[in-house]
């Protein structure tokens, strides 16, 4: 290898092992890996160490680890969470997006800063840190409540306008005002067009491919891959930014059931790609940037964490939520996000503004994103200091009642014969039900019924965190193997009811020692049917050519013979897709 090479070698290996060590230590003090991940270009790079420099390579992988965290950002925007309350939540990211920026325009021109420098400033701290908020709330399980679902479709909103605003930069914001207007227009028109392309490809192009493939899983990877590749492509071709591509390439397939599953199997390689990317940032700084204007950051980060809390509470409290939801949706976006980090990298590079600028943004994102890790984990408790003070924000018309999550739903695992029958029986005994199957021959099936619908390995925590298993009142699983089921039950809450599956008396037990309520040993249950079938015959024969006739009609409609039924549509104890493989 040459002696460049082997330099390269090193300097990733270095960058990966500082990244581990410094990841357990934030995940130790509770706070989010990015920040572990900036830290290590800083720790490694001019300001610290100095030993690890920008190689090309690294710059080239930089690129690519943004272009997968558009990618996954846009795979995480499903329009279906925030559907009931999407109009306010318009109202309030649009409000929030002017407001904000104005805020930050204005502390920035206080604090001394002038021209291009202020611009890009008010433009790059208006986002909220996406990765952060969803997995806080994700581990505190407040995704699905009602200030959290106004979190996400403010983010949701917000990531739009990062998108456009990341184009807008990467073409260079050079030239006349008219010049500069033709450029916005020519980027939102191909963006759009874009955007025009990628919907027709969720209705008519994607159901159909990703549906040919989703059998084999590693399979789905290469295509979701291939995917990002082609938009990626795409956009370069027509002079946009790489970030804008992998976003409207992740936001078509959010859409399908199968994102979830995608996105468990990309984020390994979203991971190593965000490690080089949020480190080639700490790389790009020098001690003198980076401490340039810390006096000025401090201040500016005190006052955009109280001054984004103020507006976004005045927003929401407009739409005529109650003042928990208000106050609970405002102090989980207080902070200055790491895509501060991705606008001042990108206009560094275009030589709009000086490595300063991204040392004093960089400084800001660190400050509030730390700060704000540990104001969502106990939001809770800062709402009970606050709540004697919000009394007169109440109101008898707010909308909260009519918008809360239901709790207790049901959960079936594994769309196989059992919960086939099952499902009408459940529906009548819960308002909403959740089926989690990874067989891409049930999705047209699922799609079309009124439930929600999951499609994935339940063995992913995603999947399981979406279907909301800790708060399930009622758990069908017919999934395989048995380390499914015991993870299952284990997850459960005490006064969860749990009927699971197992192939013998000794796994059933064990099932039963773990906590589950009944466990379906199918070779038991079908003898007890067949002697139940066989009292009938002798007691009724009529009766029972009767119930034989509607059994053989019923594997009819199914699609089979009543000798061999259909082996797609009945499936296996090991064929259920809840599961994973043995």
């Amino acid at each position: 290898m040459p002696l460049g090479g082997i330099a390269l070698a090193a300097d990733f290996a270095i960058v990966v092992v500082t990244a581990t060590v410094l990841s357990y230590i934030a995940r130790r003090t509770g706070q989010p890996t990015l920040v572990a991940y900036i830290l290590t270009g800083i720790v490694l790079g001019p300001v610290l160490l100095g030993i690890v420099t920008e190689e090309q390579l690294i710059e080239v992988m930089a690129e690519l680890g943004l272009g997968f965290l558009l990618f996954v950002l846009g795979i995480e925007m499903r329009f279906d969470r925030i559907k009931d309350i999407l109009r306010p939540i318009v109202n309030i990211a649009v409000g929030q997006t002017i407001l904000q920026t104005a805020a930050a325009f204005g502390i920035a021109f206080l604090l001394g800063f002038r021209g291009m420098d202020v611009f890009i400033i008010a433009l790059a701290t208006v986002f909220g840190a996406t990765p952060i908020i969803v997995k806080l709330l994700d581990e505190k399980d407040e995704l699905k409540t009602l200030p959290g679902r106004i979190d996400i479709g403010v983010l949701i909103v917000q990531d739009i306008y990062l998108v456009i605003v990341l184009a807008l930069v990467g073409a260079g914001l050079e030239g006349t005002a008219g010049e500069i207007l033709f450029d916005v227009a020519r980027i939102l028109g191909l963006m759009a067009a874009i955007g025009a392309v990628s919907y027709v490809a969720y209705q008519y192009l994607l159901p159909k491919l990703l549906a040919s493939v989703a059998s084999d899983r590693n399979v789905l990877f290469v295509v979701g891959l291939a995917w990002a590749f082609l938009f990626i492509f795409v956009a370069e071709a027509l002079e946009l930014s790489v970030e804008v591509g992998a976003f409207i390439a992740g936001l078509s397939l959010a859409q399908l059931p199968y994102s979830t599953e995608l996105k468990e199997r990309m984020r390994p390689v979203t991971d190593f790609f965000l490690v080089v990317f949020f480190t080639s940032i700490g790389l790009q700084l020098e001690a003198d940037y980076l401490l340039a204007y810390w006096q000025e950051a401090l201040v500016a980060s005190a006052v955009l964490m109280i001054g984004n809390f103020l507006i976004m509470f005045y927003l929401i409290d407009r739409e005529n939520f109650a003042p928990e939801t208000s106050f609970l949706g405002s102090i989980n976006m207080v902070q200055v996000s790491e895509f501060s980090l991705v606008v001042g990298a990108l206009a560094v590079t275009q030589e709009l503004v000086d490595e300063p600028i991204l040392g004093y943004l960089s400084l800001m994102a660190l400050v509030t994103m730390t700060l704000s890790t540990y104001i969502i984990l106990y939001n809770n408790r800062l709402y009970e200091l606050a709540e004697p003070y919000l009394g007169r924000f109440e109101d008898e018309d707010q909308r909260d009642a009519s918008l809360s999550i239901t709790e207790d739903h049901a959960l079936l695992v594994g769309y196989d014969p059992v919960v086939r029958e099952t499902l009408p029986v459940i529906k009548e005994q819960f308002d909403d039900v959740v089926v989690v199957d990874r067989s891409a021959e049930n999705v047209d099936e699922l799609e079309s019924m009124d439930v929600d619908y999951y499609y994935g390995d339940v063995r992913h925590g995603e999947i399981r965190e979406q279907a909301d298993l800790e708060t399930a009142g009622f758990v069908l699983s017919m999934a395989r193997p048995s380390s499914v089921n015991r993870q299952l039950i284990e997850e459960t809450e005490d006064d969860t009811l749990v009927i699971a599956t197992a192939e013998h008396v000794d796994e059933a037990a064990d099932l039963y020692e773990l906590g589950a309520d009944y466990v379906v040993l199918k070779e038991v249950m079908a003898g007890e049917l067949v002697g139940e079938y066989v009292q009938a015959f002798v007691e009724d024969r009529d009766r029972f050519r009767d119930s034989a006739r509607e059994s053989m009609n019923r594997i009819r409609e199914l699609g089979g013979t009543p000798t061999e039924p259909p082996r797609e549509e009945i499936g296996t104890a090991a064929d259920v897709d809840g599961g994973g493989d043995e």
